[in-house]
């Protein structure tokens, strides 16, 4: 029997489908730990596709080909430091946060013989795929990439439910030929996180057990993937330790060799940022005496100055930002050039790009003379769900900002995938939703320490896994925790 807060009683459901089935399925997805923290003593189950979304091979491949190519992408342009700041200074006046990055890049920068950080990138590059267009890239997550487990996780859900319950899981999924698509994101990340661990050990010449430090937000009810990721380290040897950004205010010093100390544990070979993209995980109003966010800044800043490998750090995060993106999809390609990119490597990277657009003061007209609302999407720069407008609402917007609040915001073209074919249940708090067309974003994780792509224990280097976020056509906010959106899996099919 499940605890108190799983799940509700299921009072409708689909023909030739039993609350015998629906119950397993949700018993089985907190048994592998698909769950949120509700509160102190509670927990949720995530929500989840009943059945994998379908995907041709060759779209398979052209992800797993280009997503270490975008890996390669960001760490070449968080080395870029002139870069960064020109392409984000039109930002600074419209969105208080990204002028408080560029006050901490410049900050780091200004003293490079200071820096001595490794950049160690775990993306997640999201793609959707557009009916008309194929794959295009929603955006690249540097920091806070997580549900990597999770994605593993789904996918062994997948897999059990269609050989416990072989005759209703076939209701809701295609009569096409293929395959799940292996996805052991869970041990490839830890082994990732590992070598760079051990290569920072090397340098120092220590021999005690690497020491892992996952910066998390107050509060966090992620803890379950989380602690997946915990798990699978420490089965490597690694110490493993748990802090919001207040916690560590005070707890950190250095040692030898430039070492990044946390007090009461020893060194740490590795920081692993699960915070730090939004402004209120830096807020400590008990310690700021300056202004808002001093303290807890200061400590980001401070780990970036020692001998740790750090994901994310400042550069990488402004690397992935949705400004950067705009000036790679206006890019004719000189920039990937001058970044290293050879013409093949070009040509895949600008292939899954779509067309972004600044915004200035003459972007409503233009929208309104072209009647063209409906092709775009208006986005500001955060993180997570929430950050997108639509249709009418583009407008809206557009007519309320001031000019210094232009640069936050860029127009994305609207991508219009084709939906499942075939009807699926998504399950959320226990209870079933029948969905005709169900979308899926992809989002592929790489993993990458300087220039280097990581050995994680896949044939290919730097490749670590997937994770699928589902929902239905008709609505906009796709995230697990901020919209409607429910965690899925691939089924490979046809070519």
């Amino acid at each position: 029997m499940l605890p108190a807060g799983h799940c509700k009683k299921i009072t409708t459901m689909p023909d030739g489908i039993s609350n015998s089935f629906i119950d397993d399925a949700v018993s089985k997805a907190v048994q592998l730990g698909l769950c949120f923290l509700k509160d102190r003593h509670q927990t949720r189950h995530v929500p989840f596709a009943l059945t994998p979304a379908p995907i041709a091979r060759s779209i398979v491949d052209q992800l797993e080909t280009v997503a270490p190519l975008l890996g390669r992408l960001t760490q070449a342009l968080a080395g870029r430091d002139e870069l960064l700041q020109a392409v984000h200074a039109p930002l600074a006046a419209g969105d208080s946060f990204f002028a408080e990055m560029l006050s901490m890049h410049h900050e780091l920068y200004r003293d490079p013989g200071r820096l001595l950080r490794v950049p160690l990138l775990l993306q997640r590059s999201d793609f959707m795929l557009d009916q008309q267009l194929g794959p295009r890239l929603v955006e690249c997550n540097s920091i806070a990439a997580g549900m990597a487990p999770f994605g593993e996780q789904i996918h062994k859900l997948h897999a059990y439910l269609g050989k416990r319950w072989p005759a209703e899981f076939a209701k809701f999924h295609t009569q096409e030929p293929g395959e799940l698509l292996p996805n052991s994101a869970t041990a490839n990340m830890a082994r990732a996180i590992n070598e760079a661990a051990l290569q920072i050990a090397r340098d120092s010449g220590a021999e005690e057990a690497p020491g892992f430090l996952m910066i998390v937000q107050e509060n966090e009810d992620n803890v379950f993937d989380q602690q997946l990721l915990e798990q699978a380290l420490e089965q490597l040897g690694l110490r493993t330790y748990r802090r919001t950004f207040r916690q560590l205010h005070g707890q950190l010093s250095s040692g030898p060799d430039n070492s990044l100390q946390l007090e009461d544990c020893g060194r740490i070979h590795v920081v692993y940022l699960r915070a730090g993209y939004q402004y209120q995980d830096y807020l400590a109003t008990d310690l700021d005496t300056r202004r808002c966010c001093d303290a807890l800044r200061a400590t980001r800043l401070f780990i970036e100055r020692h001998r740790v490998a750090v994901n994310a750090t400042v550069a990488q995060q402004l690397a992935t930002s949705k400004r950067m993106q705009m000036q790679l999809a206006n890019d004719d390609g000189e920039l990937l050039l001058e970044l290293g990119f050879d013409a093949t490597e070009r040509s895949l990277l600008q292939a899954v790009l779509a067309p972004m657009r600044a915004v200035d003061a003459n972007t409503a007209r233009l929208l309104k003379d072209e009647a063209s609302s409906a092709q775009w999407v208006l986005k500001n720069q955060g993180e997570g769900g929430g950050h997108c407008l639509f249709d009418d609402d583009i407008l809206r917007r557009l007519d309320s900002l001031k000019s210094a609040q232009y640069g936050a915001w860029t127009l994305m073209q609207r991508l219009r995938p084709a939906g499942r074919e075939q009807p699926t249940l998504l399950i959320r708090d226990g209870q079933t939703q029948q969905v005709q067309g169900l979308v899926s974003e992809i989002g592929l994780f790489t993993a990458h320490l300087g220039t280097k792509a990581l050995q994680t224990g896949d044939d290919r280097p730097g490749h670590i896994g997937y994770l699928v976020r589902s929902k239905p056509v008709d609505v906009a906010e796709g995230g697990i925790h901020s919209g409607f959106g429910a965690l899925d899996s691939l089924f490979v099919s046809g070519a």
